[in-house]
C-alpha cells in the first residue's frame, strides 16, 4: 500500500480475535513515533500516561474522550468522563515498533509505522479481543481515534470523538462477522 487511496479506512478482521487498522500520515517517523509515546502528544488523541521507553515499563493510560475534539460532546449512556488502564510496554524497537499489553484479559495493541516517501504507515493490530462486544467497541474506538490522530498531524479540526465511535460501532457490527 502505497498511497492514501489504497488504505481502507475501516479495520478488518485478520484473525477470529485480532483487528488490524491503518492510517498513512505525515512524516517524518520520528514525529508519529512521538504521538505514540509523548503523553502530552498522545492525550490528543488518544489518553494520556508517561511510558517508559523499556519493556516491562508500566504505564497508566487516563482518557478523557470528550475533549478530543476540542468542543462540548455528549458521551454516550453510561460512560464515565474519565476512564484508566494498566499496560505496560511488550515490545519496543524505536522508531518503528511500539506493543503495549492492553487492559488484565491478555490483549495487545502493536503499533508498527514504516516511511513512505514523506508519510508514514502506521499499522495498528489489536490481538486478543476476548468476545465480540470487545471487538466491536475496540474496532470503533480505534478507528475514531485513529481519526482524531490524521486530523491533529494534519493540523485540521478533529471529528467528534463519541459522534463518530457511536456511528462506527454500527458500522463495524454490519462489517465484521
Amino acid at each position: 500500500m502505497t498511497d492514501a487511496t489504497t488504505v481502507s479506512a475501516y479495520g478488518e478482521l485478520i484473525e477470529p480475535a485480532t483487528v488490524r487498522i491503518q492510517r498513512l500520515l505525515p512524516g517524518p517517523i520520528e514525529r508519529v513515533w512521538s504521538y505514540l509515546t509523548d503523553s502530552d502528544l498522545r492525550a490528543q488523541w488518544l489518553a494520556r500516561g508517561d511510558m517508559p521507553m523499556q519493556v516491562g515499563g508500566k504505564v497508566e493510560l487516563v482518557w478523557r474522550n470528550d475533549e478530543l475534539s476540542g468542543r462540548h460532546e455528549d458521551r454516550p449512556e453510561g460512560v464515565a468522563e474519565e476512564q484508566r488502564m494498566q499496560c505496560a510496554v511488550t515490545r519496543l524497537d524505536p522508531p518503528h515498533l511500539l506493543a503495549i499489553s492492553w487492559g488484565e484479559r491478555g490483549s495487545e495493541v502493536t503499533f508498527e509505522l514504516e516511511p513512505q516517501g514523506s508519510e508514514v504507515m502506521l499499522t495498528l493490530t489489536h490481538r486478543r479481543l476476548p468476545d465480540r462486544a470487545s471487538l466491536l467497541g475496540v474496532s470503533a474506538g480505534w478507528h475514531a481515534h485513529l481519526d482524531v490522530l490524521q486530523a491533529r498531524m494534519r493540523e485540521v479540526a478533529p471529528p467528534s470523538f463519541w459522534k463518530a465511535w457511536t456511528g462506527l460501532r454500527a458500522e463495524y457490527d454490519k462489517r465484521l462477522p
